[in-house]
């Protein structure tokens, strides 16, 4: 890399959602762990439309350990990564609508989180030449 080359326009995107794609996971284990665990965490009496409180408690926990996988695998800067994490942050954004009556408010925010790393990652990190990120030359 020379002195002069200037920084990658989504470097500062792709370092955001790969951080986010980290805590969603990470929320995701914890939230997945709970509900197998019969947490006094969740909302009780819910009606859910598919499955129950355990079988979302297996889908976040399996969903949770794939993100953070795949998370290592784009700060590798694996060319598959990218495309990875996107699938699995549009299906963690289908399975956080699907578990809303359990717990609303938690639902809503990964839910946010993973459009905004679906966003980062669609603009930035697919099509791009490469998934370098460079550090801004010094002033």
């Amino acid at each position: 890399m020379t002195a002069g080359a200037p920084p990658h326009k989504g470097s500062g995107w792709l370092i955001f959602a790969g951080v986010l794609l980290f805590l969603a996971g990470t929320l995701n284990v914890i939230d997945g762990v709970a509900a197998i665990t019969d947490s006094k965490f969740y909302s009780r009496q819910v009606e859910y439309i598919v499955g129950s409180l355990h079988a979302w408690g297996w889908i976040h926990l399996v969903l949770g350990i794939l993100l953070i996988c795949v998370v290592f695998g784009f700060w590798g800067r694996a060319r598959w990564a990218a495309y990875t994490a996107i699938a699995l942050a549009v299906l963690n954004m289908l399975s956080r609508l699907l578990f809303l009556p359990a717990y609303p408010l938690l639902s809503l925010a990964l839910f946010a989180l993973d459009l905004l790393v679906v966003y980062g990652l669609a603009v930035y990190g697919v099509g791009t030449s490469t998934l370098t990120i460079r550090p801004s030359p010094p002033r």
